[in-house]
């Protein structure tokens, strides 16, 4: 397999992952959300595992568009 087919490969792992952070922080939304219902508006401080997924999240559109650069530098030749 040459480089290019591991960095495509490791795009679709970490968008993967991109996906299920930002999924796994709407988890106060609930259905009303998707009808258009009101949430309160009232806004938090994150804290425990929220921060860290807040984190994480933050690292994984990093490494997402470092990896997307590099990708299409790579097969720019």
């Amino acid at each position: 397999m040459e480089l290019e087919g591991y960095f495509y490969i490791a795009l679709i792992i970490t968008s993967i992952a991109l996906v299920i952070s930002v999924i796994l922080q709407n988890k106060g939304i609930g259905l009303g959300g998707l009808t258009g219902g009101d949430t309160g508006g009232v806004f938090t401080q994150r804290r425990g595992i929220e921060k860290v997924l807040f984190y994480i999240t933050i690292g994984l559109s990093i490494v997402f568009i470092i990896l997307t650069i590099i990708t299409v530098v790579i097969s720019g030749n």
